[in-house]
């Protein structure tokens, strides 16, 4: 009799602890991938990247941990002359600009002293890259006012 208990004791808790790692015919690490999965979404979506809409007819613009980057349809002289007028436009203080055949880097501050940089990139003959950088981290709203100056520049 003592023995027949202690089959149904071990029977009872194996069968408990088959329930609990095998809840609804699913295995246990079957919920942590679920819940991992979730939170890599929520993470991915947290607005480190966000793609800026408005940006006219075949213009790729992305702000991305706290770049704005667009590509505009303006030759590299004619968007560096661009962001030069945007900042004047702005009332920004230029602080300096270095520039090459290729690439062109001007930095200004507003009036909250926050550091501004547009780098301007030669893609093509009729293409350009510009990236505007606000502050240490970023401010997508400036960043936008500054680009649609600079596109009204052009």
């Amino acid at each position: 009799m003592h023995t027949q208990m202690n089959q149904r004791t071990d029977l009872t808790l194996n069968s408990r602890a088959d329930a609990r790692s095998h809840s609804r015919g699913r295995p246990r690490w079957a919920g942590w991938l679920v819940a991992g999965a979730l939170f890599g979404a929520v993470a991915l979506s947290s607005g480190c990247v966000a793609v800026v809409a408005g940006a006219g007819a075949g213009a790729a613009v992305a702000y991305v941990r706290g770049d704005l980057d667009a590509t505009v349809k303006a030759g590299f002289a004619q968007a560096v002359r661009a962001a030069n007028g945007a900042i004047v436009d702005l009332k920004f203080a230029k602080v300096s600009e270095r520039n090459d055949a290729l690439q062109a880097i001007i930095i200004a501050r507003n009036a909250a002293d926050k550091k501004i940089e547009i780098r301007v990139d030669q893609l093509g003959e009729r293409d350009s890259k510009v990236k505007i950088r606000v502050g240490v981290f970023g401010d997508e709203a400036l960043s936008i006012a500054i680009l649609d100056k600079i596109k009204a520049n052009l």
